[in-house]
């Protein structure tokens, strides 16, 4: 769903870069700078693996290129990374400058980040080479709190509320005692436009008392739309809005939801990659709006390490990306499907697009077999040939996501009929989101009807406090007083609960 004005982002320019938390810090005693400095930091870490970043910072005379060495001491392999070329050769790895910014003046600072895996330990690197120099001379590196310093809630979460994990079967989501469960909630709109703003990382409270106002509605599931970038920590996101701080964040808010019984759906909503073609919702690079079609360069890594965060906990729904529409940028339906499906090079979109095959191998490679939700074109509204086109999954867990609102093309019992009816009798439907413009709720209530009729699931946006009139709103308080159109839903969940 495109978001209200308050959320149009101003550009960001300059080149990319990426910095976590800082642990190991570059320090001088002396207070004469060191030829280069490195700091280098762990933003996440699970039981096999972590997300890594180093920030370097030429003091010296400019280069046009630069490579940093270093060498793990606890058995860590680099499996992958970003805005460097990353590469280990037994216990040393090697991270090149790529073609966009090889040039560090003077003084200038560049940041990359990387995955990796661990066994035992997670020692950090004791010294950092930049062109065959050492970094950090004269230095106590000191390890600083990584503990956030975004104002997150630090009420417990309540105690004996929990949430089913779930897997697929046939075409019903089911519990660990192979009972149905429908998911049927509200999303939480925030935390994918709040970091990239420099505002915060929600946009109002989740507190224990703002996640039980969902509750009280009867809700069961809460889709939380997030940033790729403020997830990897580039470095335009304020640091205290990225990386380790976004992350314990989002961690935060899920283990509530799940506390109250909830299913949380860790869903993809804005991310890197320049297009101004049709329907383009800005010409940024970052990820300041809807793209039509997840990026190669961050997109697999975001998921790598969502998903080993997550990967012990199946009550966690991963939706891979909001709401694609190659369809507008390609010229043929079948191009669009296989954009989607494949990524690669796709006809009319100018950066390297990461398919959702390429995704789900991303997610599974970490060995999480959480479910995974997969929205078709036209911004999810057009499931017409996802069937034809779903990726292949080894762990058999995938639902079709769908979005529907008054304005959209498929926005009637017949062409939910046609189209939705034939995907659902297969896998898992999940309406991610339903809305409807006019501020009442005769249209979802249609679609409430539609969906209820053959037990699929379905999520209303959006649990924020905007003006109804610029979108679909909910609420008027974060109490869950609803608006005149959240009283429909509202109403509706209550009477299912009974």
């Amino acid at each position: 769903m495109r978001h209200p004005p308050r959320s149009v982002l101003s550009a960001v320019a300059g080149a990319v870069a990426l910095l976590g938390a800082v642990t190991v810090p570059a320090a001088t005693a002396s207070g004469a700078a060191p030829a280069c400095s490195v700091e280098y930091s762990v933003t996440s870490q699970w039981d096999n693996g972590f997300q890594g970043a180093v920030r370097i910072t030429n003091n010296a005379a400019a280069v046009s290129s630069w490579k940093l060495t270093f060498d793990f001491s606890g058995g860590q392999k680099v499996s992958r990374g970003w805005n460097a070329e990353w590469s280990q050769s037994g216990t040393t790895v090697t991270a090149a400058n790529e073609s966009y910014n090889g040039t560090l003046a003077s003084g200038a600072s560049v940041s990359a980040g990387f995955l990796a895996t661990w066994s035992g330990g997670n020692p950090a690197p004791g010294t950092f080479k930049l062109n065959g120099t050492t970094c950090n001379v004269d230095t106590e590196p000191t390890p600083t709190d990584p503990t956030p310093s975004d104002p997150t809630p630090t009420d417990p979460p309540p105690a004996g509320g929990t949430a089913p994990a779930l897997h697929v079967s046939g075409n019903k989501l089911v519990d660990a005692d192979g009972r149905q469960r429908r998911l049927l909630g509200v999303n939480r709109s925030g935390g994918e436009f709040m970091c990239v703003q420099g505002h915060g990382i929600w946009d109002g409270p989740v507190d224990d008392a703002a996640i039980r106002a969902i509750a009280d509605w009867k809700a069961d599931a809460v889709r939380i739309p997030l940033n790729e970038e403020c997830w990897l920590g580039l470095s335009h996101v304020k640091p205290e809005y990225a990386g380790a701080h976004y992350i314990a964040a989002v961690k935060d808010l899920v283990e509530r939801v799940e506390a109250h019984g909830m299913t949380p759906i860790v869903e993809l909503h804005w991310t890197h990659g320049q297009y101004t073609g049709n329907s383009a919702g800005c010409s940024d690079v970052h990820a300041t709006c809807q793209k039509p079609m997840p990026d190669a360069q961050y997109t697999p890594s975001f998921w790598s390490s969502v998903a080993s965060t997550f990967k012990d906990d199946q009550a966690v729904v991963f939706d891979l990306f909001n709401e694609p529409y190659p369809d507008r940028a390609t010229s043929t339906t079948a191009q669009a499907w296989q954009c989607w499906r494949d990524g690669g090079t796709c006809p009319g979109i100018g950066y390297e697009v990461a398919g959702m095959q390429d995704l789900v191998d991303a997610v599974r490679a970490t060995g999480a077999k959480n479910v995974i939700m997969l929205g078709g074109l036209a911004y999810s509204n057009d499931l017409g040939q996802w069937l034809t086109y779903r990726p292949a999954d080894p762990a058999g867990n995938l639902a079709a996501a769908y979005h529907v609102y008054n304005f959209n093309t498929c926005s009637s019992e017949s062409c939910w009929n046609s189209t939705l009816a034939p995907v659902a009798a297969q896998v898992p439907l999940v309406a991610g989101e339903i809305g409807e413009n006019t501020c009442s709720h005769g249209f979802v209530d249609r679609v409430m009807k539609w969906f209820d009729d053959r037990d699929l699931s379905y999520l209303g946006w959006t649990w924020n406090t905007w003006d109804c009139s610029s979108g679909p709103s909910l609420i008027s308080s974060y109490d869950g007083t609803p608006t005149a159109y959240g009283t429909g839903l509202r109403d509706h969940l209550r009477a299912l609960a009974g």
